[in-house]
């Protein structure tokens, strides 16, 4: 639970409801009612486990906010999806209401794993009869996009940087359009730079001392975590955008936010197949840095 003023509100309510449903709820210090239902939702938030985000405004110090959401009574409670107040409640609702109210907005629960329809992918050791199956795809279907990102992928994560060039070239214009080519264009351009560094080791410990001299000297922590990408240390590369992101988001027109975005499209696995109203579980290393993200960047 979070308590809401108008320095804040634009954050951590109109932005963060662009990812999630938030539910506002409007109290004051002196209402008998508001001490009742706000215990109930910080409960349900926490049975909900991040579904939704509760915040909570104090009507009496925060007028102009109260007097934008037309605030007569309190408690009133307001949920928030997009930016836009979609429904709302007054009074202290019991525990069941309340939940019915959630139940038609938040997204549903998860509480058992997806059943997986299909088996991973047997192979041999080194990769070889599956980069030969996306091999295959893509001479069939050129413009299957999908299937080309796999194959350079697994080009890249083979080591046959010019072979992954050269699967790459047809689509290296839609990069603008594409975001995941885009992402693979940052991988290939990291791995170029990072050809030219005879001694990674020397190279990451004189980031570091740039680093330790001026925690601010982002050209040091971006050409480390672009060096860390080339060596497929990927969460450490991730760690070190974040340090910029953390102490200027808009750093080179979100170049660091784009790097991160391109490290979490190359690493995401494959999502396998489920039952008709299932989600794919997610990797959960891929979950962990978007949380990440999403904290850093709407914090």
């Amino acid at each position: 639970m979070i308590e809401v003023t108008l320095q804040n509100f634009e954050a951590e309510v109109i932005t963060a409801s662009k990812s999630l449903p938030v539910l506002v709820d409007f109290w004051a210090p002196w209402c008998g009612p508001c001490k009742v239902i706000g215990p109930l939702l910080e409960k349900l938030e926490a049975e909900y486990d991040g579904r939704f985000k509760l915040v909570k405004i104090d009507s009496d110090q925060e007028q102009q906010l109260a007097a934008a959401f037309g605030i007569r009574s309190i408690p009133t409670c307001v949920l928030l999806m997009n930016g836009q107040p979609v429904d709302g409640f007054m009074g202290a609702l019991p525990e069941g209401k309340i939940k019915e109210f959630l139940d038609k907005h938040v997204p549903p629960a998860q509480d058992a794993e997806p059943e997986v329809l299909d088996e991973p992918e047997q192979d041999d050791g080194d990769g070889t009869a599956r980069l030969e199956r996306l091999q295959q795809a893509v001479a069939t279907d050129p413009s299957n996009d999908e299937m080309r990102f796999e194959y350079v992928k697994a080009l890249l994560l083979a080591g046959r940087a010019a072979d992954a060039e050269t699967a790459f070239a047809p689509v290296k214009d839609k990069t603008a359009l594409v975001r995941r080519f885009d992402s693979l264009g940052r991988w290939i351009d990291a791995l170029d730079s990072a050809a030219g560094v005879p001694d990674a080791a020397a190279a990451l410990s004189q980031f570091d001392q740039r680093i330790a001299a001026n925690r601010r000297d982002f050209e040091a922590r971006y050409g480390k975590a672009r060096l860390l990408m080339a060596h497929q240390r990927w969460t450490e590369a991730m760690d070190e955008l974040l340090e910029i992101l953390m102490r200027d988001k808009a750093w080179n027109e979100e170049l660091a936010r784009k790097t991160y975005i391109a490290i979490l499209d190359i690493i995401e696995p494959p999502k396998p197949k489920v039952a008709e109203g299932q989600i794919p579980p997610d990797d959960p290393t891929v979950a962990t840095y978007r949380r990440r993200l999403s904290s850093v960047v709407l914090s």
